[in-house]
């Protein structure tokens, strides 16, 4: 059986990138998310191996200096989540394409590791003024909040050039063919 390849995501929030990513998991091409690990508690039906791997703190520090991770990130005191090797590599020898939807850190980091095996996609918006009317459009924030977001967009956007592609998404329909054009290719190598 064919070994499984990598496809990153990354972008600002706003820019599309669950949608795309939604659309892309729907075309038949074996593409399945990584399982992260997490020291959060299970939220209601979430099962351990499935959603997430529930670490406790000290488990997850211990993995860390063991380094058993691709990637992690302390969100928040004793609030870890990370991407364990053995699980990606188990993942690519059943012949899953993995999917990750991650920050631009993780990104750059999972690509680095991975190199020619992984694909790295930077979803961007058309701008940060059409970024702002989309946040604001969601309804859904504070201004500081969505002000907050452009700030760490504008920062994030600066990691672009790092990724291997980049699809603007200005029109949804064009940047969801260029995507899934961009990983057939890939795939197909």
């Amino acid at each position: 059986m064919e070994k499984g390849k990598l496809i990153i995501f990354s972008a600002p929030s706003g820019s599309g990138k669950s949608t795309i990513i939604n659309y892309l998991m729907q075309q038949g091409l074996q593409m399945h998310f990584s399982i992260s690990a997490t020291s959060r508690a299970p939220r209601g039906t979430e099962k351990h191996g499935v959603e997430y791997f529930f670490l406790t703190p000290e488990e997850f520090r211990q993995r860390i200096a063991n380094d058993e991770f691709v990637e992690y990130e302390e969100v928040y005191t004793d609030k870890f989540y990370g991407t364990l090797k053995s699980q990606v590599e188990y993942q690519l020898e059943e012949g899953q394409n993995v999917v990750f939807d991650v920050d631009v850190k993780g990104g750059c980091n999972i690509k680095k590791f991975y190199g020619e095996r992984a694909l790295s996609l930077f979803i961007m918006p058309p701008s940060v003024e059409e970024l702002r009317r989309r946040l604001e459009g969601r309804g859904t924030d504070a201004p500081e909040v969505i002000q907050n977001r452009l700030d760490k967009a504008e920062y994030e956007m600066t990691f672009a050039p790092q990724f291997d592609k980049v699809v603007v998404n200005d029109d949804l329909e064009t940047a969801k063919a260029e995507a899934l054009a961009l990983i057939k290719e890939f795939l197909g190598k």
